[in-house]
């Protein structure tokens, strides 16, 4: 039987692998599975030897999460209202990142609240902070799109109760988005707009199809949460807390 055409590995199971040769025509099965299964406890003493390895990084990156980088006056929290404290700061950090990160200034910002993963809470904001609010490997995205597709985007908005935006307002009215404006000007459907966001939802994540249809799309390597601690650092740098208002950029009638 000569086997050295070619071997394919499926896979393992326990400690028995499974081979299949392919170029024989006979195949080869095992024909014992072992199998244990280990119990982890506090009973269970850490390996001096293996705790020496990774201890040195385990307190690097705990003083890097402990780090302070702004102080926040009040909370910003994200409830299920149509406006969120929270919601505000993400997206304008958003336009922050295109301006100062990208350097393509977007004309607004547009994110979803399942999308922010945590509040952040009043008092000193750390670097473990931002992590939990955007944990996701999720990077900068630059789309354009023609204003008949941001009143597409304004009527998903309304349609799931308000969702986190920037540079943008709209009255819900039932399922529908009435009175868009950007930037303080009525929305013109033939006009090109620039929209900061991130990539999973460019992609067409949380049921955004929409804005795969962009006219063009700039895809940045900053990571989100490395923007959102530049814009925190910016404005510890200029003397500002973390903050946001609730403005009215989303209305309900």
């Amino acid at each position: 039987m000569n086997i050295s055409k070619q071997i394919t590995f499926i896979g393992s199971i326990g400690l028995a692998s499974l081979l299949i040769f392919t170029g024989c025509s006979k195949q080869l099965y095992p024909t014992q599975k072992d199998f244990k299964q280990y119990h982890m406890s506090d009973a269970i003493q850490a390996d001096p030897a293996v705790v020496s390895i990774y201890e040195p990084f385990k307190q690097k990156m705990e003083a890097e999460m402990n780090r302070v980088i702004g102080h926040a006056e009040k909370a910003l929290t994200k409830e299920k209202t149509a406006e969120t404290l929270m919601g505000n700061f993400f997206c304008e950090a958003l336009l922050w990142m295109s301006e100062h990160s990208a350097h393509n200034p977007a004309d607004l910002a547009f994110a979803t609240k399942g999308g922010i993963r945590n509040d952040l809470k009043a008092g000193n904001i750390t670097v473990g902070h931002i992590f939990e609010v955007m944990p996701f490997e999720n990077s900068l995205t630059i789309i354009e799109l023609k204003g008949s597709q941001i009143r597409q985007l304004a009527d998903y908005i309304a349609m799931t109760h308000g969702q986190p935006i920037a540079g943008m307002t709209l009255t819900i009215m039932g399922s529908k988005a009435q009175d868009i404006k950007i930037k303080g000007q009525p929305i013109d459907d033939n006009k090109l707009y620039k929209l900061a966001t991130y990539d999973y939802l460019a992609n067409g994540g949380d049921n955004l199809t929409l804005l795969t249809r962009a006219v063009s799309r700039v895809n940045y390597p900053q990571r989100m949460r490395e923007g959102l601690i530049a814009y925190v650092n910016e404005l510890t740098k200029a003397g500002k807390p973390v903050n946001a208002e609730l403005d009215g950029r989303i209305k309900i009638n």
